[in-house]
C-alpha cells in the first residue's frame, strides 16, 4: 500500500472533520469538539493540515499544526492532532506524518516540535518516545474558552 503525505485541501476539510470526530470519541472528549467543517474553511489561513492518503485517495491520518514561539526557546511547531485510522495503525503512517512535521519545523528555522498526548495513551507515549521525545509530566494544561 502506498501511502502519500501531503497539505491538506479545502474539499479534504469534510473528511478530516469525519476524523477529527473519530480522534476526540478515541480520546474520550467527543463534547470538546466544536470545530464544523465550515469554520475550518473560514479559517483556511490558519489551519494548517497535513494528511496521508492511501491508493484509494482516502484519508486515512492527519497531523493538524501551527507555529508558535516559546519565550525560552523561540521559534517552533505545535502538533495539535496526530490520528492514524484503527486499521492503518502499525504501517508507519505516523512516522511519516510526524517525518513531515520535523521537515517542516527545519524549513521553518523551528528550535523544537512540542506536543501533548494523553496520559493514558501508552500506545503513543512509547511511539513518541522511540521517536526520541522527551515526554514532560510536571507541566499541565491551561484552557480559557473565549
Amino acid at each position: 500500500m502506498e501511502i502519500i503525505i501531503r497539505k491538506a485541501e479545502p474539499e479534504d476539510f469534510e473528511e478530516i472533520y469525519r476524523l477529527i470526530r473519530e480522534f476526540s470519541t478515541f480520546i474520550k472528549t467527543p463534547e470538546k469538539v466544536t470545530i464544523t467543517p465550515e469554520q475550518m474553511l473560514q479559517d483556511k489561513d490558519c489551519f494548517n493540515c497535513f494528511i496521508a492518503v492511501d491508493n484509494n485517495k482516502k484519508i486515512v491520518a492527519f497531523a493538524t499544526w501551527f507555529i508558535a514561539y516559546y519565550s525560552w526557546t523561540g521559534k517552533a511547531i505545535y502538533l495539535d492532532d496526530l490520528y492514524v485510522l484503527e486499521k492503518y495503525r502499525g504501517l508507519g503512517i505516523g512516522s511519516k506524518l510526524l517525518d513531515q512535521l520535523i521537515a517542516t519545523a527545519k524549513e521553518e528555522n523551528c528550535k523544537k516540535l512540542r506536543w501533548q498526548v494523553s496520559n493514558w495513551n501508552k500506545k503513543a507515549i512509547e511511539f513518541y518516545k522511540m521517536r526520541g521525545a522527551v515526554i514532560n509530566d510536571i507541566e499541565i494544561n491551561c484552557d480559557l474558552k473565549l
